[in-house]
């Protein structure tokens, strides 16, 4: 999907905790974390399937920001969706944008549109 979507207002997502959302048919968490930084992610657990990830634990791993699966703990980084476990897979991002209208999420983003440390580690 190229088209942004609006998905809430910046007053309705608390700090360091995150939303479910919907953007077409697929069910996304977004995140705002203490200093501002928004991210989105897909709301299935890779592990379970199940719809949880919005409820997820959100830290930080050597300063990347994380989210903790709130059913087994797997990890994944808010940035990439890339798993910090062994063979959890990877949660589809979202790109995130606000203005004074609101919030606004475009994607899920294909593998070549994820930073380049992202695609490296997946190749390997």
């Amino acid at each position: 999907m190229n088209e942004w979507t609006k998905v809430c207002e910046a007053s309705e997502l608390v700090a360091d905790r995150g939303a479910a959302v919907l953007v077409g048919t697929d069910q996304v968490a977004v995140f705002r974390l203490s200093d501002g930084r928004l991210f989105a992610v897909s709301h299935k657990d890779p592990v379970t399937g199940a719809n949880v990830m919005a409820h997820g634990l959100v830290g930080s791993h050597e300063g990347v920001p994380t989210v903790a699966s709130p059913l087994h703990k797997e990890v994944y980084e808010l940035s990439t969706g890339r798993c910090l476990n062994e063979g959890c897979g990877r949660l589809k991002t979202w790109e995130v944008r606000h203005d004074e209208q609101g919030i606004w999420l475009r994607g899920p983003r294909r593998a070549d549109q994820l930073p380049a440390r992202s695609r490296q580690s997946s190749a390997a």
